[in-house]
């Protein structure tokens, strides 16, 4: 994957252009000083941001060439990519969660949990969708308690009873 997803516009903000922006990451300052952000994973229009301030779960933005409400309403839901090749490397022991997708994801016992597809935050926590070797997916969330350790692209996992199903 040659871009990263870190933003999406949620929605224009006054009347003077100003957007807010639902961060995905840690460091919203990333989609202006790693930018310009793009709105497509691949091609796509270049967006160039200024990062203003917090703004409850969002963060508000300018962006470059847009003066009113009106423009800004029409960037409402675009995601925003940055080239991987411009984004810092990981820290030790940190990880984008593009690097998460397909490791294996084994139990602390060493039952094979399967493989993770996706990871998501549908509002509440980030969560690593898995695809086990038979079956349905299921999500686990990513936090200390269910995440124990990550290395060799294998996660190990404790997962609670019931949790499959």
């Amino acid at each position: 994957m040659n871009r990263l997803l870190l933003g999406k516009i949620a929605t224009a903000h006054g009347v003077r252009g100003l957007v807010k922006i639902l961060v995905l990451g840690e460091d919203p300052m990333r989609l202006e000083s790693c930018g310009p952000a793009w709105t497509a994973p691949e091609g796509g229009k270049p967006i160039t941001l200024t990062m203003k301030n917090p703004l409850g779960k969002y963060y508000l933005a300018e962006v470059e060439g847009i003066a009113d409400r009106n423009e800004a309403e029409q960037l409402r839901h675009t995601e925003l990519w940055i080239d991987r090749d411009r984004l810092p490397a990981a820290e030790e022991g940190e990880y984008y969660f593009a690097d998460l997708i397909g490791m294996s994801v084994v139990e602390e016992n060493g039952t094979v949990a399967g493989t993770v597809i996706a990871v998501e935050n549908f509002g509440a926590s980030d969560l690593l969708e898995i695809k086990p070797p038979a079956g349905s997916t299921f999500y686990l969330p990513y936090v200390d308690e269910y995440v124990l350790s990550i290395e060799d692209n294998t996660i190990t996992a404790f997962i609670p009873e019931g949790l499959r199903e």
